[in-house]
């Protein structure tokens, strides 16, 4: 794939404040923007990172047809740079797209145009173990009209950041709070679509949690407010007894997230009782009263695996595992970041690996 280049006459690399990077705070040099017009996506072309003029009938800003992705490239201990499955990424977009009328990017392209935009900022991938590049890909109409119908132009931009730990805690467990008051998303809607309005959807109940000294927020479904559905920014995993539990996809209200495809699919190998299932959170709380509630944790791109240490629901305090992190999560948690940093043989090819001519250290 040829991808037109024009780079930018200024940096904001000397800007960064390298040690202390956050999440999300900062970004490259770099973007790369496609239009699709006339019932076609064009090939796109990276460009100096910068505003995006919408007009102010932006069918997007009146209606919300906009989804996204979000996946990281790692400094290799054997050089180069890796991109951890961003295959599924592409295939999860084209999905969200699907659900929200979006003419579907050619996934093939999309993991093109990511490589080539992560070759023009590889200065910008940190080469701290913990830090990555994280790249935010995403789509929205950009037709102007007022009217509930689908756009009939696009844009597709891909911008990067050089970030660090998604949550302050970092690798130390966190508090959450069940919900049981708001809903999140309910099955037939777009709860496994990753779009802008889940996460408008989730706002009010996160600040409210945030509030109370929660990092964040378990949902429950928005049918019954029993079964357990996924966290905020993450899906969500216990383990009870010798089984490893996870919500389905089947009701088709949670994020088919990668991490979690990733920790299943590694779990299944190394011998563990895996269940995708509906789980009440009346069970969890049992599991807990007996002593049976092991371990917790988050899975996703942003926090890789994210032990959960304290679970609030209904006025009741579960300390899971004393407040450290579990044998069993911090497994995957190291066996998943070794892959990404090239640490370990990947030999489930979920390493896409880019090839430098230079990088510059942070």
């Amino acid at each position: 794939m040829s991808i037109q280049i024009i780079k930018s006459n200024t940096t904001c690399f000397n800007n960064i404040d390298w040690s202390n990077l956050r999440f999300g705070v900062y970004f490259s040099d770099h973007m790369f923007v496609s239009n699709y017009e006339n019932g076609k996506w064009d090939d796109g072309k990276i460009i100096p990172y910068g505003d995006l003029r919408v007009q102010a009938a932006n069918c997007t800003l009146h209606y919300g047809q906009a989804i996204f992705e979000g996946l990281k490239a790692f400094s290799s201990v054997k050089g180069g740079v890796n991109l951890f499955r961003p295959d599924m990424n592409a295939k999860r977009l084209a999905s969200s797209s699907r659900h929200l009328c979006i003419p579907p990017y050619n996934e093939d392209k999309l993991v093109d145009a990511m490589i080539e935009l992560v070759k023009v900022d590889s200065r910008f991938i940190p080469q701290k173990r913990g830090e990555s590049l994280y790249l935010r890909p995403f789509v929205f109409g950009t037709g102007n009209f007022l009217g509930v119908t689908a756009s009939k132009e696009y844009k597709l931009v891909i911008i990067t950041s050089p970030v660090a730990s998604y949550y302050a805690e970092g690798l130390s467990p966190v508090k959450i709070m069940v919900e049981n008051e708001h809903v999140r998303a309910v099955r037939g809607g777009l709860g496994s679509a990753k779009t802008a309005a889940n996460y408008a959807a989730s706002m009010l109940a996160a600040h409210k949690a945030h509030e109370k000294g929660y990092s964040q927020v378990l949902w429950l479904d928005g049918i019954t407010r029993k079964y357990i559905d996924e966290v905020g920014a993450m899906n969500i995993m216990v383990i009870i007894g010798d089984e490893l539990i996870t919500p389905t996809l089947e009701r088709g209200a949670i994020l088919p997230g990668v991490t979690r495809n990733s920790v299943l699919t590694l779990a299944r190998e190394w011998g563990m009782k895996v269940s995708e299932r509906e789980i009440s959170i009346d069970e969890i709380y049992e599991a807990y009263k007996n002593g049976n509630l092991k371990e917790m944790f988050g899975t996703g791109t942003a926090a890789v695996i994210s032990p959960v240490g304290l679970l609030h629901y209904n006025g009741h305090d579960m300390i899971i595992n004393d407040m450290r992190i579990g044998e069993t999560t911090k497994k995957f948690y190291d066996y998943i970041t070794s892959i990404q940093y090239g640490e370990i043989e990947d030999t489930r090819d979920w390493i896409v690996h880019i090839k430098m001519k230079e990088q510059v250290s942070v």
